[in-house]
This record gives structure tokens, C-alpha cells and sequence, in this order.
């Protein structure tokens, strides 16, 4: 450790307000000198899931320990940046004075302020008092970021031996106030109690700060950060819930609603199948939950979970009986499972529980249109959770982008997306856009390829379902644009009057300083806008048209082109082509695949095609694979294709062969 933090005795001017820390090489250190400020410390070690635990544990304050970890530190401000931005909350970076000189990517990233070493723990206790002051100045309140509705933590008194819950952690471990330690102890699990024990016994002596994580039952994952008052002995601890991804702040919400999380699920399917019981489950995805978060925001997006958790558990009494558990095991994603006598009993209650999510539900005071699609399945002694699991995601994926055959399940590659992140696994590939008039391949597209050590090469409509699965839709495609643009910018000579296009997601999109991120990460990369189209799905522009006319209107300002990809998909796409600025319109390969069908199909593409030329856009048909479809499209007035007629995707070397023959 370079620095010699002393633990002070200074009251934070904000008292019981969170301090959220990140610190890849003195977490502990900082963590205790934050504490002996009077902050509630939440401190972590690896950036896996920073702005979702920045979230959830209600801090407005965010502080980034730099010192020895300068790349890390700079990646971890960039995740952060636009969360705290949004959030209105303030970022405070600690850094080494030799390394000051990058303070400009931390500023670039969203960093608010700094303090650079030598340091003290008054130094920083004031740091983070600038900051919380900054926040209320934002904010024009002393509150804290948006985090969960109700704290959950608890109070220790060694001389009266007594231990007070907050309400929201009494409520959610349906325990008194005042429960006693026995009573609370007996909550967790043999082996937990020893963590607890030992976690206890880290505070004696010249430590005030440490941490243990376990399970809770209804809750999942947490941390237990525990502070000592160095006066009065005393022990506070804040309970983080790590739940599962995307939103740790959601599984609490889910737990105080009654749904059990993933982790809970599958202990009680397991526990259960070792006892003999014949379990039946249905896998519930909503299949709008996305664009009602989007159309109305994540409160009305929270309000909709929670209703729609509440009415599964009210059927699921009625369709299967008492002891059915319900449990959120995705984003939105549920489950609802009890033992059953038959085939005949599960799809008797999946039926019921269609019906029950078939009526309307309400969302920030106006109708959401969700829908849903389920799967069930009967598991025995000879099965696990994980396989069922398993067998019910790739059912449920059905009509969703899913792995072609023989390619490894979802659920298989989510385990291990995190680490091909890490370890810059996922490349890049160009499928070329030929010009029909002439032959010439005029352009490409960059389609993401994982070569997964296990399985082999994966596409991107797996990748990215898995990602979607994970919570990694946003920073995987932040990965494939930054690999796209920085390879299309070491492209060989002969490749230089290409354009290049890739793909934003609906994630992408919604995220805060959209345009000026996408802009920063193309001019960071050398390749020019000039030359750029940005495509974008339907389902991305879906919630709010006139926003993303305007989003979409800074890009080709800025000198980029702009894609509507996969036409023809969605509900609304006439409205899309009237209201958007566009230059392309891309035909959905099913749509193309249909101009060899019936007379009735080649009317329905003559007319997309008549519309878009119309209103001054270029079309460029995908997944053309037979000469019968390109000389069609040809005599309909397509411009451009792309498909396995000219080539799959392709690495540099073969692009550049097309480009030239």
C-alpha cells in the first residue's frame, strides 16, 4: 500500500449515506478510510457489473481508486460515466501523482473530481463531501442517486447485545425489528454462520471495515459490508443484493414482491428432485417487456414486473396448488414450478397461467400491450435444475435468435460470455454489399464470430441472444463496434472506397449520450464517418419516434449514414420510413427469401421496395443466396444485396479478393 490512511473520527455530512468504492489493488484500505468518514461503504474488487451494483446500493457517490490500476481504472470511469451521469450523482477518482497526466480520459469518461496522493483520510472524507455537495447542486437535494426503495442493514449494540433490522430487511426475512441474534443467525445456512463469525471477528483490533457474501433464501446473492464505530464498538451493516444480472436493484424489488430469484429456484428444484417428486415447470418470457420499459421508463417498467409477479403467484395457488413457488429467473424472464401428477395437470396450469397473462396489465397509468411465450416440462429423479433449466431456455428461445443445430445451448455460452470479454475472444468478420447494377461489392457489413474454445465458431444471433440472456447486450456491442472500427481502419488500400456498417442495438440506443459515445468511439478509431452507416433494428426506435428522430439526425449531421435494418419485422414500419431521416432501408432476409414464393410475396416486396424509392432511400436486400432471387429483386428495382450468393461473412484477406475480382 503507497498510502498510510489513518481511520479519522469525522462525521460525513450526510449521515447514513452510501459511499460506493471500487478499488482493484487497496479495497479494504479505502473502503475503512471512507468508513471512518461515517459513510456506509459499498466496496468491490472487479468491475464485472459496476453500474448495476453502483445502483443498487442508492449511492450518489462513486469512488474509483486508479492508484497501480491506471487501464483498469480508466475502463471502469467509461462503464460508469454515463450511469452517473443519468443518475446525477458525482465520481471521484484517486489517482497517483505521477499519473495525473491522464486525468483528461478520466474527465473524457464522466469523472467529476479527483484526489491525487499522497492522500489522507481527511483528505478524502473532504473529497467525498465536494462531491456530495456537487450531487445536491444537481440535484437540488441532499438525497441520495436512485437505489432501492428501502435500505436493508442492521445495527449491533455489543454492550446491549442487541441487534435492530431495518424495516425493509425485517420484512423481507419476515423477522421482527428486533428479532435477537439467535433468531437472525438461524436464517443462514451451517456454513454461513461461520462466515458471519469470522467476518465478526475481522473487526477486533486496528480493523473497523470487512465484507462476507452468502445466499439468502428469496433474495439470492448478497454481500454483508460491516463498519465498527471505533468509539462506540458498535457494528452497522449494509446488505448489498448482488441478485441476478441485468439489475441487482430489481432482484431486490422482486423479493419484496414475493418472487424468489434464479439461485433460490434452483436449490428448491434440486432439493425437491432428491427427495423423488416429479417436478413440473413453466418458463414465462415476456415477450414486450422490453419496449413498454422503454416507451413509459423503468418505473413503470418495475410496476410491471411487480404486477406481473403478483398475478403469476395468485394463479399458480389455483393452477398447481399451495406449495408452487413463482421466481424472476432473467431479466424478464419467470418461472413457475410445483410437484405434478402427469402431463395432463402441467398443461392444465399452463394453460391458466396463459389466460392470466393474456389480460391487459397497466403500466404508468396507461395499457401495456405485453405479451408472452411459455414453455413446460416435467422433470424426475434422473434430472437437475441446471438441466432443466437448460432443455426450458432453449425451448423458450424457440422463435428468438437461438444457435443453428449441433451448436452448444444458451445457456452454455452465458457462462462463459463474461470471459470471453475479458479476453477479447469475439472478432469480427465483413459479409460484402454488392451493387446489382454493376456487380462491384460497394461495401460490408461487420458481423460479430466467436471462436469458443469448446465449441467453435458461434454467429451472431447466438452470441447475442446469449448476450441478451446474460445482461451483456450493451457491452457487447460496444465490443464488436469498437473491433469492427479499429480493423475497417487498418484496411488495406484496396478496400478504401468501402463503406463500412454496423449494427446498434435497442440497448444502445436507450443509453445516455447515445450519439455522442457512438461519434467518440468512430473518431477514436481513425475510420471516417464518411464512410459509415449505422444500422439499427425496428425494435430499437420502437419507444419513442420523435427521440430517435433526433438521435438519428445528429449522426448523418455528423456525417454518418443511417440503416433501418431487417424491414418488414415489425408493426409499424411504415410509420418508421415517414418520420425518420433514413438513407438505406434493409429488406429482412425472410422477406427476401419470399420473392420466389407465390405471386402474392413478390407483390409484398415490389411494394417495400416502391415505397422506399419513393422517399429517396436506397435498398439493399439481405440473405440472398440464389441467382432466381437476385435476378427478381434486379427487375423490382433493389439497388444492393448482400448473402451467401456473394459470400458469408469473411475475414480482411478474402474481403479484399471480392472487392477486386
Amino acid at each position: 500500500m503507497d498510502e498510510n490512511f489513518t481511520v479519522v473520527d469525522t462525521a460525513a455530512t450526510t449521515p447514513d449515506s452510501s459511499v460506493f468504492v471500487l478499488s482493484f489493488r487497496q479495497r479494504d484500505e479505502v473502503a475503512a478510510a471512507a468508513a471512518g468518514g461515517g459513510w456506509r461503504v459499498v466496496a468491490a474488487r472487479r468491475a464485472e457489473g459496476l453500474d448495476q451494483r453502483f445502483l443498487a446500493s442508492g449511492a450518489s457517490v462513486a469512488v474509483i481508486d486508479a492508484r497501480g490500476a491506471m487501464t483498469d481504472g480508466i475502463d471502469a470511469a467509461k462503464a460508469l460515466g454515463a450511469t452517473i451521469e443519468a443518475q446525477g450523482g458525482a465520481l471521484l477518482i484517486l489517482i497517483s501523482q505521477s499519473d495525473t497526466v491522464h486525468m483528461r480520459h478520466f474527465y473524457e469518461a464522466g469523472a467529476t473530481h479527483f484526489l491525487s496522493s499522497p492522500m489522507s483520510s481527511a483528505a478524502m472524507a473532504h473529497a467525498i463531501r465536494f462531491a456530495e455537495r456537487h450531487v445536491e447542486r444537481l440535484t437540488g437535494a441532499s438525497g441520495q442517486a436512485s437505489g432501492p426503495p428501502e435500505p436493508l442493514g442492521w445495527h449491533y449494540d455489543p454492550e446491549m447485545r442487541s441487534l435492530q433490522l431495518t424495516p425493509g430487511l425485517a420484512n423481507l426475512l419476515s423477522l421482527g425489528e428486533a428479532p435477537g441474534v439467535r433468531a437472525a443467525m438461524r436464517r443462514l445456512d451451517p456454513g454461513d454462520r461461520k462466515l458471519a463469525t469470522a467476518a465478526f471477528r475481522r473487526l477486533g483490533g486496528d480493523r473497523y471495515s470487512t465484507a462476507f457474501a452468502h445466499d439468502v433464501p428469496g433474495v439470492g446473492r448478497v454481500v454483508q459490508h460491516l463498519q465498527r464505530d471505533r468509539e462506540t464498538g458498535r457494528v452497522h451493516a449494509f446488505v448489498e443484493a448482488l441478485g441476478v444480472a441485468p439489475d441487482a436493484s430489481n432482484a431486490v424489488r422482486d423479493a419484496l414482491t414475493g418472487a424468489r430469484d434464479a439461485a433460490s429456484a434452483r436449490r428448491w428444484i434440486d432439493r425437491r428432485l432428491g427427495e423423488g417428486a416429479c417436478i413440473g415447470l413453466v418458463i414465462i418470457g415476456l415477450t414486450r417487456f422490453e419496449t413498454v420499459n422503454r416507451a413509459y421508463g423503468r418505473t413503470a417498467g418495475d410496476e410491471l414486473l411487480r404486477g406481473v409477479s403478483r398475478r403469476l403467484a395468485e394463479v399458480a395457488r389455483d393452477a398447481f396448488g399451495p406449495g408452487a413457488i413463482v421466481a424472476r429467473i432473467g431479466g424478464s424472464e419467470f418461472l413457475v414450478a410445483d410437484e405434478v401428477v402427469g402431463e395432463a395437470m402441467l398443461d392444465r396450469a399452463r394453460t391458466r397461467i396463459e389466460e392470466a397473462l393474456g389480460r391487459p396489465f397497466v403500466a404508468a397509468g396507461e395499457i401495456a400491450p405485453l405479451g408472452a411465450r411459455l414453455v413446460s416440462l416435467i422433470g424426475g429423479s434422473e434430472d437437475n435444475a441446471g438441466a432443466l433449466l437448460r432443455r426450458a431456455g432453449e425451448l423458450l428461445l424457440g422463435d428468438a435468435p437461438a444457435p443453428k443445430d449441433g451448436s452448444p445451448p444458451i445457456e452454455a455460452l452465458v457462462a462463459d460470455l463474461h470471459r470471453a470479454l475479458e479476453r477479447s475472444e469475439i472478432g469480427v468478420l465483413y459479409q460484402p454489399q454488392v451493387e446489382l447494377a454493376s456487380g462491384n461489392v460497394v461495401g460490408a457489413e461487420a458481423l460479430a464470430r466467436w471462436q469458443h474454445p469448446s465449441f467453435g465458431e458461434v454467429g451472431a444471433e447466438a452470441l447475442f441472444a446469449a448476450a441478451e440472456r446474460a445482461g451483456l447486450d450493451a457491452a457487447l456491442s460496444d465490443h464488436v463496434q469498437r473491433r469492427a472500427l479499429a480493423g475497417a481502419a487498418q484496411w488495406p488500400s484496396r478496400l478504401a472506397h468501402l463503406r463500412l456498417s454496423i449494427n446498434v442495438a435497442a440497448a444502445d440506443v436507450a443509453r445516455p449520450g447515445f450519439v455522442d459515445n457512438l461519434l467518440g468511439r468512430i473518431d477514436s478509431s481513425g475510420f471516417p464517418r464518411a464512410r459509415l452507416t449505422v444500422e439499427i433494428t425496428e425494435s430499437g426506435i420502437m419507444a419513442d419516434l420523435g427521440e430517435a428522430a433526433r438521435l438519428l439526425t445528429q449522426l448523418r449531421t455528423a456525417g454518418c449514414r443511417v440503416a433501418i435494418d431487417d424491414f418488414g419485422t415489425g408493426y409499424s414500419s411504415l410509420a418508421y420510413l415517414k418520420a425518420l431521416p433514413l438513407d438505406y432501408l434493409k429488406i429482412d432476409r425472410r422477406l427476401t427469401q419470399d420473392i420466389t414464393g407465390s405471386p402474392r410475396d413478390r407483390v409484398v416486396v415490389r411494394g417495400v421496395i416502391d415505397m422506399a424509392r419513393s422517399l429517396g432511400l436506397a435498398v439493399i436486400a439481405e440473405g440472398v443466396e440464389t441467382e432466381a432471387q437476385l435476378d427478381l429483386l434486379a427487375k423490382e428495382g433493389c439497388q444492393y444485396y448482400q448473402g451467401y450468393l456473394c459470400a458469408g461473412p469473411v475475414d480482411v484477406p478474402a474481403l479484399a479478393k471480392l472487392a477486386v475480382a
